[in-house]
């Protein structure tokens, strides 16, 4: 993948640490809006500046991405004091309604429509391409078109960090990973996670499994159940709605008394699941790149055809400011020296 480091600054992305379906039409909104073709405020009248977001598979309550890129345009829609209706998504269950839901909002007039998740990369190409007027973004792929904006994260260099709390912490000497589909952003989480744990200590086994689907919990909870009963005590997910799965049966074996563990992903998702499973989760602020990247189109300051990539260097991915609750101190101080050392160039974590 080209790689065309144009990051967002520091100073510009003060990230606090802290997306079923419908096709054409959107199911009831958190905010009581009604659909993406409803013209704006009420009465028809158009709102100063409108974005809509087309969700993935894994649907906006996937408690992942999806979910956190929703959270992103609540705030844009917050904090610039617009109409609620002024703010949209709509759900996919399937490859086939990307087109057709991002279409609809472009088509609708639409001042930007965001597409999250690597799985719609050309199908944002392709209604970019059919709409060149129309101004479009994505998380997670880089689309080469003039009217689209790519946000990327380096995800492996987050991950690193969650691998050295899983090396140091498990008694087991056994974690494991549990990815969704297997694609390059998933990729890099694995490739990451399993550099840092063989960082921080080379004796501790990996075991990796690909679901397939990023909005399968059952398989999720089977997937890790197996992985618990190969010893592991430690599981970092990056699998959208399938990681609930992982969750439950981390919850089960607590309950029944067993030391085990789950590294959340994309939010603080000790926030969702709680702290008694939740060792620590890899946060990666698609919140705060949606927020922004819509924030500079309402300021005329959209910049399509670039591609953003954030890092730790970028504050764009690293460790929940919750970590503290059940990593102790001297691990999270080893933490921050690898951070360092990531930041400073000392350390560069391999990407695939």
């Amino acid at each position: 993948m080209k790689k065309v480091l144009s990051v967002l600054s520091v100073a510009t992305l003060s990230l606090s640490l802290v997306l079923a379906g419908c096709g054409s039409k959107p199911e009831a909104q958190p905010q009581g809006q009604t659909g993406a073709s409803n013209g704006g405020a009420e009465g028809g009248a158009k709102t100063a500046i409108r974005v809509g977001m087309v969700t993935d598979v894994g649907g906006v309550n996937d408690n992942s991405f999806n979910q956190s890129a929703w959270e992103g345009l609540q705030r844009f829609q917050t904090e610039l004091n617009l109409p609620k209706d002024s703010v949209n998504y709509l759900q996919s269950t399937s490859d086939a309604e990307y087109v057709p839901n991002l279409t609809q909002f472009v088509k609708d007039k639409w001042d930007l429509t965001w597409g999250i998740g690597f799985l719609m990369g050309d199908h944002l190409k392709k209604v970019a391409d059919e709409n060149k007027d129309a101004k479009l973004a994505i998380i997670d792929a880089e689309v080469d078109a003039p009217n689209v904006e790519s946000v990327l994260f380096k995800e492996h260099e987050g991950s690193f960090l969650a691998g050295v709390v899983a090396a140091k912490m498990t008694k087991t000497k056994t974690v494991g990973f549990v990815g969704g589909v297997e694609i390059p952003v998933i990729k890099r989480f694995e490739v990451g996670f399993e550099a840092g744990v063989k960082a921080a200590d080379p004796s501790v086994k990996v075991i990796k499994v690909y679901t397939g689907a990023f909005d399968k919990p059952d398989l999720g909870k089977s997937t890790a159940s197996q992985m618990y009963g190969q010893g592991a005590d430690i599981i970092f997910h990056a699998s959208g709605g399938t990681g609930d799965g992982v969750f439950n049966e981390a919850k089960d074996r607590k309950a029944k008394g067993e030391n085990v563990w789950v590294i959340g992903v994309d939010k603080d998702q000790s926030l969702t699941f709680g702290d008694e499973i939740t060792l620590t989760s890899m946060v990666k602020r698609v919140d705060e790149a949606v927020f922004r990247v819509s924030k500079d189109l309402s300021e005329g300051k959209f910049e399509g055809g670039k591609i953003k990539w954030l890092g730790l260097a970028e504050d764009g991915v690293g460790l929940a400011s919750t970590s503290n609750k059940n990593v102790p101190e001297d691990v999270l101080k080893l933490v921050e020296e690898y951070k360092q050392k990531i930041v400073k160039g000392e350390i560069s974590v391999p990407d695939k």
